[in-house]
């Protein structure tokens, strides 16, 4: 009975696509299911120290493997390219305008950035190049559904014929993958900035002096415990990254007319079309937010990365913090993670996505609307996260030095949940508060 439920899940699951042998001891099947789409950008910044290292190691990271890819090309803006205007900066000072605040609303510049982020947008069509990628646009104008087809596991023959009827607005996949995969397009731009831990350090020392000169006793120890403290912190300094994160409005409004008056195959080239869609303004990006976080790069550590390394490792694991922060802070940014394997509970989620024990997350089965035709996701349930048994999913992680005197952690390959046993692999999971 249990065999023949599975069976008819994985039929109602669009999308869920194994591609494994059956063999005993074999590697698990890898799993298909849809994820949201992510393009990833960088602020050009004043220089610091080891920019260039942390450019490279921002342009090589390994794409974030929860979204899918969907890069346009863009990789860098300067701001300083894209002025505001003193009224525009009055509106925002004075708290007027909108995207959003900063997390240090004492910092003017912070403040107007994602203003002239938007403004980097507008000027250069990325809501537009995010909707060409979708789908296939050629210098022609014309297009196709075969990535929508593919990362969402539809038939994209189907759906195109569909759109040459003239059917678009009641064709249930055209909606689906509006609302599921177009939809959940975001952006992320980041910005780096290097803090040497001197400085942090001299103000830490300074205060525990002034600290020690008021004890009655033991004032010469504290001094000293003071100053060991200051020659071990100040090596190195620390990686700051604050991310900013817009998402692709895409709603039934600019649906119909997407697929009514922009659309064109190779059948049916139409230069008007491609003149609307090359001057189309309805495509915007929506600011949802910002997070920040920071990561310790050190030289005195007792191996044999070079300093380039260190400083590598350090912005990409930044990268993933903060990417991570974004996830937990903005419901609509969480992807959607399969279940590895049922029995156990476990998923290929981990220490990256700051994942710690304790931590909730809702188990979802995905099925279709049989009215609407709209993929939907229905809770089944809720799993925690078992302590010690958390994947360390980090950025070179195999490679991370065993201090002296520690213990050996064991070899995880995913992360291991409590919470139940009638769940099985594929169902998808999403952390909750």
């Amino acid at each position: 009975m249990r065999v023949k439920n599975l069976l008819l899940c994985s039929v109602a699951i669009i999308g869920f696509v194994t591609t494994a042998k059956s063999q005993k001891n074999e590697a698990p099947p890898e799993i298909k299911y849809r994820r949201s789409s992510l393009d990833v950008m960088l602020i050009e910044s004043d220089k610091f120290p080891k920019k260039d290292t942390v450019i490279a190691a921002f342009n090589n990271a390994p794409f974030p493997d929860k979204y899918n890819d969907q890069s346009i090309g863009e990789k860098t803006f300067n701001p300083k390219d894209y002025p505001l205007t003193n009224e525009e900066k009055e509106k925002i000072n004075k708290g007027k305008a909108k995207p959003g605040s900063s997390n240090n609303q004492n910092d003017i510049s912070a403040k107007e950035l994602p203003f002239q982020i938007e403004k980097y947008f507008i000027k250069n069509k990325i809501a537009n190049k995010l909707v060409a990628k979708w789908f296939n646009r050629q210098p022609d104008g014309t297009m196709d559904m075969n990535l929508v087809g593919q990362r969402g596991s539809y038939n994209a023959s189907q759906m195109e014929a569909e759109i040459a009827k003239k059917s678009a607005r009641g064709t249930a996949s055209l909606k689906d993958a509006g609302v599921e995969l177009i939809g959940n397009t975001f952006v992320v731009i980041s910005k780096f900035n290097f803090v040497p831990n001197e400085i942090a350090a001299r103000i830490a020392r300074d205060a525990s002096k002034a600290s020690a000169q008021k004890l009655p006793v033991g004032k010469e120890a504290a001094i000293q415990a003071a100053d060991l403290i200051y020659e071990k912190a100040k090596e190195g300094y620390s990686v700051w990254a604050t991310s900013y994160l817009y998402k692709l409005v895409w709603n039934d409004s600019i649906d119909a007319v997407f697929y009514n008056e922009l659309w064109m195959d190779k059948s049916n080239i139409d230069p008007k079309r491609k003149e609307a869609f090359d001057n189309a303004k309805f495509f915007r990006l929506e600011y949802i937010g910002d997070a920040s976080a920071t990561g310790l790069v050190l030289f005195s550590l007792k191996e044999k990365r070079s300093e380039e390394k260190i400083v590598q490792i350090a912005t990409i694991r930044t990268i993933d913090a903060v990417y991570a922060k974004l996830q937990k802070e903005y419901d609509v940014f969480k992807p959607k993670v399969p279940l590895f394997s049922g029995d156990p509970i476990t998923a290929k989620i981990g220490m990256k996505e700051s994942i710690e024990a304790g931590d909730k997350f809702e188990v979802l089965e995905q099925t279709v609307n049989e009215k609407t035709g709209l993929t939907e996701y229905i809770s089944k349930g809720t799993i925690k996260v078992e302590k010690d048994k958390i994947w360390d999913n980090r950025y070179d992680a195999e490679n991370e030095p065993v201090v002296d005197g520690t213990p050996a952690k064991p070899v995880l390959n995913c992360t291991t949940f409590s919470g139940g046993k009638k769940f099985y692999q594929g169902m998808l999971i999403k952390q909750i508060k």
